[in-house]
């Protein structure tokens, strides 16, 4: 939850007048390589939610996060609804492994039931977008994919691409402010 990505991703999410809720699984929290147990994982982040959703009640809430995080939300809100979510917000879906195309990451994604935005780069090596494409388009109105060129897996930008990190930041902030204006 410290990662300067996600700090730096806050920070203008706030600056959009989005407040962020941010929490730590607990492999992270322990300081260990292996994740945790999908079970774990889904439950630590139905705990977040709750918690969000009583640190700031009344306010509009979506869930979602960057990479596994992401992953890890969807999970959780297509086993069970998580109270109170209006949407879903994924930074960089991790749709397989790099190097290892596939979309058995994403099945489950058709029980959700709360619309999602995806938010990835075209040089993501997570999600090849000839494989995302086809997976968003299957969930219908149900997902918006955004898709930011030139932006990899961290949303990091190549200097011949014209635009800064800075820039995609302030981007992804304001895609999903106005995605979220919309649900």
């Amino acid at each position: 939850m410290t990662h300067p990505f996600l700090e730096a991703l806050a920070e203008e999410l706030g600056s959009a007048g989005m407040a962020t809720f941010r929490y730590q699984f607990p492999y992270m929290e322990q300081k260990r390589r292996i994740p945790d147990a999908p079970g774990v994982l889904t439950t630590t982040v139905a705990a977040a939610v709750r918690a969000a959703a009583e640190a700031a009640p009344g306010l509009p809430l979506l869930a979602g996060g960057k990479s596994m995080g992401g992953r890890m939300t969807s999970t959780a809100a297509a086993q069970r609804p998580l109270n109170d979510v209006r949407g879903l917000v994924f930074f960089g879906f991790p749709l397989h492994p790099p190097k290892r195309p596939g979309t058995k990451r994403g099945e489950h994604l058709s029980d959700v039931k709360v619309p999602m935005l995806f938010l990835q780069g075209t040089r993501d090596t997570f999600a090849d977008l000839k494989l995302l494409r086809p997976v968003c388009a299957k969930l219908g109105s149900g997902a918006t994919l955004h898709v930011i060129e030139s932006a990899d897996h961290s949303f990091h930008m190549l200097k011949s691409s014209g635009q800064t990190d800075a820039e995609v930041l302030r981007e992804l902030a304001d895609r999903t402010t106005s995605w979220a204006e919309r649900i």
